[in-house]
């Protein structure tokens, strides 16, 4: 029997700080989707027994990864370890605080990390998941003499917006099981196509897998996998 979580609650968030990234529209695509395809027993199709290793990259508040060790605390074919990073000492800070808020323990791996630059060496080729909510607008003045503010590491994905994104795929080789997923986020205001070639030529596929319309934009969740040679 394959039990659907999409009545699952969602974490509650209450501490933030002015420079972390809050719960937001793409937040809410990566969980929703995560509760249409995740049962008592795959991972959006793939054996949830298997899945031993989850990264959220860039967590923020920990909204992701509360998710999924409140979902872990539920199902009894789902134990990962579940691991959670950003640049910032207070996303970090927040993200601890509101694990404890919503369950009591202690039991998420923070790593305090421009992308994957600390991470330690035990976590190479452990990966089976990876969550990846990067900061994907372009910041077309960052030459032009304009202050930035640590609030716009959430959001500032370079100049042309992907330039955080192709990063994170040339450092994430290193850390993939070979059963692994990618989740990531775009934007339909930067070059997909331009994404879809690099992430071709560094030996990834990609599929979108969901999108919502926002004002001005699509918030695009895409998902990929390294083709094996």
């Amino acid at each position: 029997m394959n039990i659907k979580i999409n009545t699952y609650d969602d974490p509650i968030i209450k501490h933030s700080n002015e420079n972390v990234y809050s719960p937001s529209d793409d937040t809410f695509l990566i969980v929703d989707y995560f509760k249409r395809t995740i049962t008592d027993s795959s991972f959006d199709g793939y054996n949830l027994r298997k899945v031993n290793y989850i990264l959220d990259m860039g967590t923020g508040s920990g909204f992701i990864a509360i998710f999924l060790k409140m979902l872990a605390n539920k199902l009894s074919n789902f134990n990962p370890k579940i691991y959670a990073s950003d640049i910032l000492k207070e996303a970090i800070i927040c993200a601890k605080q509101n694990e404890i808020l919503n369950l009591q323990l202690s039991k998420i791996h923070f790593i305090r990390s421009n992308l994957f630059k600390s991470f330690p060496k035990k976590l190479h080729n452990r990966f089976n998941i990876i969550i990846f909510n990067p900061p994907y607008l372009p910041a077309l003045e960052e030459n032009k003499g304009s202050t930035s503010s640590e609030k716009d590491y959430s959001w500032k994905g370079g100049i042309m917006g992907y330039e955080s994104l192709i990063k994170f795929f040339n450092e994430v080789l290193n850390f993939l099981n070979h059963d692994h997923m990618i989740y990531f986020i775009t934007s339909s205001r930067i070059n997909k196509e331009y994404i879809d070639e690099k992430l071709s030529y560094l030996g990834f596929q990609s599929e979108v897998i969901a999108k919502k319309h926002i004002f001005f934009e699509d918030i695009i969740l895409n998902r990929a996998v390294r083709i094996s040679s």
